[in-house]
């Protein structure tokens, strides 16, 4: 049978997963970093957690991923630096030779250091400078709200000396007037500056607080840059003239609730001048330290910049090497560490090489050991992809990775998932447009294999291949369809039909859908073949278009699914033969393909047949009646003769198949695993009675091993079944014998 089914696809390198093997793997503890290392290079290994049992701060090298996880951190607050200075960072291969773990970490303590340090520097300096402009413009501001009220009172006292009185009883002199100063106390101010939003209800809770005794003058200065936070505000410069001491502690707390910022003001205006003067002279010097202070820091991340995807790459590296290293377990000299790992039996020279290197590179004088183990655990599924099947596999495996050496649906997903879209969205101008980026894809790809692509891009670049399979099924489809961004195409010609009147040609009419409404009909003319290719631009822009289009494709839509759901059945039996599963072959593939095939597969015969004898049957009416009415075949459901007899004979089957689907291999299968069950059991007493009589260090393995088999539930107990409870007295029967 499996070489009937023979088809030449055993050939074919991805056909099923790679042939693995467990080894074991001994590496002296001096030169077990390097050995990893080289492995990890080499990507072919599935290592074992020999440590299982362990947390992960009980690890021999727990100390080491901590120093990573720190280096990682470090590189992460490097990588937001640069960011928000906009350097572009510099994509590096690792070199041979890098940076030792303690070198890299001391660079990474040092750069960090230098960073926070410049950082609270630069901060601290802005700071200051943002708190010297707010500063000058209160100086500049509130200055000339006093020079506006001096000069206002000049003007004042001028026109009052000056004037003459208007009663006669008034006295001459300024002395002589009523005056209340010797009443009222020194009033007193406080300046700053204060966000815009803030202005309203500042005013009116110090208009509250100090019950109206108060003053307040304030005037715009347009954005400015807060000390505090560094962010661009609209902010009022302001002044609060205020009267007694109550109401000054209660104006400061005002402005504490408002973070409003508060700066020293002189009353004289020759202070005023000079501290002016004084702030732009500072102003001056910090803009000179700052950008100084900014040279220095971009130096720094510049060189941070250039380095800094290197160090990423080399900080994962290690830390994937002690996560693995933490996987191994050490024997009790602490002098070799043991490993397990799955390796495909292709790789083995390879990693053998690896090692090789490995043991020149660390200068060791033992080099590390490679054997092979027997076990009864599944091997992993790996599959060897190159740049073209790697993308397809990838989506098979989206849905579930296959059990070892079985069947890999992603040889025929190559071809059927682009074929698939296309026939969904056939068009030719769309699948020009995908031609088009697919083979810009295609011509830069050694660039873009290079370059850290974005999400997006990358994964439109991972599936450049697809892209390009799907651009050429969609253009074929697209002629099918007769579809150039969903106009109809004359690329074979116009249409062959004609429109005919009482059998008459009608040369006049060129638009066919002008035909039925002169009480014409569309048709061929004699001796003239059909459109050659895809559908006749005819039509287009009928009425009969759309109902004609959809049941085309929903009935090749039904053909094209029935071959799919064929095609994985038929897989299930390549996994049976292989595996040697004649229980499944019967009681599962065998009905299945009878369910499937009787019901949907008599549809697609039936939508074939349809085709080619160009009767009208209704075949919706065909499947309906087929159920509610077996036997029985009306004209409007009727295709060939014999049509209801073989209707009958496919539901009796399709009604057989689905218990036979169901019970019988569970039922089986239970009976098996009893059975198993019964003979491990067996196996144990015999292997107990002869190690209490001779009390043999074989006996107490195979015990440990008989004891881990009986806990294994069905499936072990189904693999004792097979052919395990066989091998299991045989090794008993061998030690008996040394024993």
């Amino acid at each position: 049978m499996a070489r009937l089914l023979d088809f030449g696809l055993a050939n074919i390198e991805l056909w099923r997963s790679e042939e693995m093997q467990l080894v074991q793997l001994m590496v002296p503890a001096e030169s077990a970093h390097d050995a990893i290392g080289a492995l990890g290079d080499v990507g072919l290994l599935q290592f074992k957690d020999l440590n299982a049992d362990k947390s992960a701060f009980q690890r021999t090298y727990a100390n080491q991923v901590k120093r990573c996880d720190e280096m990682a951190r470090k590189i992460r607050f490097f990588h937001d630096q640069v960011e928000k200075a906009a350097f572009a960072i510099g994509h590096r291969a690792l070199p041979d030779k890098g940076y030792d773990l303690d070198e890299l970490e001391g660079k990474l303590d040092e750069l960090e250091t230098e960073m926070l340090e410049v950082n609270g520097n630069s901060e601290r300096l802005a700071r200051t400078y943002n708190e010297l402009v707010e500063l000058q413009l209160v100086l500049e501001k509130a200055g000339s709200f006093f020079d506006q009220a001096r000069v206002e009172a000049q003007a004042e006292s001028f026109e009052r000396m000056y004037s003459v009185p208007e009663a006669m009883d008034a006295p001459l002199l300024e002395s002589a007037l009523p005056s209340d100063a010797s009443k009222a106390g020194r009033l007193g101010f406080v300046a700053g500056l204060i966000p815009q939003e803030k202005l309203n209800g500042f005013e009116r809770l110090l208009f509250r607080a100090t019950r109206g005794n108060m003053f307040l003058r304030h005037t715009p200065v347009g954005s400015v840059k807060d000390p505090a936070t560094g962010e661009q505000q609209e902010k009022h410069v302001f002044v609060v003239f205020y009267a007694g001491e109550r109401a000054r502690t209660k104006v400061l707390k005002i402005c504490e609730a408002f973070n409003a910022n508060r700066y020293p003001f002189p009353e004289g205006p020759a202070r005023q001048r000079q501290m002016h003067g004084e702030v732009t002279a500072r102003l001056r010097e910090l803009h000179t330290t700052i950008e100084a202070g900014e040279r220095h820091r971009e130096a720094v991340l510049q060189n941070i910049a250039f380095n800094l995807d290197q160090w990423a790459t080399q900080v994962r590296r290690e830390k994937a090497i002690y996560h693995t290293l933490n996987k191994l377990s050490m024997d009790t000299s602490r002098r070799v560490l043991v490993a397990e790992a799955w390796c495909p039996l292709a790789a083995k020279p390879r990693v053998h090489e690896a090692l090789r290197q490995a043991a020149q590179a660390s200068a060791t004088q033992v080099s590390a050991v490679l054997q092979p183990l027997v076990t009864g655990d599944p091997p992993p599924t790996f599959f060897k992809t190159d740049l073209f099947t790697n993308c397809f596999q990838a989506i098979v495996d989206a849905y579930g990775v296959g059990r070892y050496r079985e069947v890999n649906p992603a040889v025929f997903t190559i071809v059927t998932f682009p074929f698939l879209f296309a026939v969904m969205f056939g068009d030719f101008g769309h699948g020009l447009i995908m031609l088009m980026f697919a083979s810009y894809l295609l011509m830069n790809e050694k660039k873009f294999l290079k370059q850290q692509l974005n999400e997006i891009f990358g994964m439109a670049f991972a599936g450049r291949y697809c892209i390009m399979l799907m651009a050429v099924f969609s253009i074929f489809t697209g002629l099918i369809y007769n579809e150039f961004f969903s106009m109809p195409m004359t690329l074979f010609g116009g249409s062959r039909m004609r429109c005919f009147k009482n059998g008459a040609l009608q040369p006049a009419v060129h638009d066919l859908r002008v035909c039925p409404e002169i009480g014409g009909e569309v048709a061929f003319p004699p001796g003239i073949n059909p459109y050659p290719f895809g559908v006749d631009p005819a039509w287009h822009g009928t009425k009969s278009e759309l109902p004609y289009l959809n049941s085309v494709k929903m009935k090749m839509s039904i053909l094209l699914g029935v071959s799919h759901m064929n095609l994985g059945i038929m897989m299930s039996l390549f996994n049976n033969l292989y595996f040697r599963d004649r229980l499944s072959t019967l009681c599962e593939f065998i009905p299945q393909m009878i369910f499937l095939n009787s019901l949907f597969g008599y549809l697609c015969i039936a939508i074939v047949y349809k085709w080619l004898s160009a009767k009208t049957t209704d075949l919706y009416h065909v499947m309906i009646y087929m159920f509610l009415s077996p036997g029985n075949v009306d004209q409007q459901g009727f295709l060939f003769p014999g049509q209801a007899g073989l209707q009958v004979f496919l539901l009796l089957i399709a009604f057989a198949a689905v218990p036979w689907m169901l019970f019988p291999k569970p039922l089986i299968l239970k009976k098996r695993h009893e059975a198993s069950e019964r003979a491990v059991s067996c196996l144990r007493h015999l292997i107990i009675d002869h190690n209490m009589q001779t009390n043999c260090s074989p006996c107490h393995l195979l015990l440990d091993q008989a004891g881990t088999l009986a806990k294994g539930g069905s499936e072990a107990a189904v693999a004792v079944d097979d052919a395990a409870s066989w091998l299991w007295l045989q090794h008993w029967t061998a030690c008996v014998g040394i024993c």
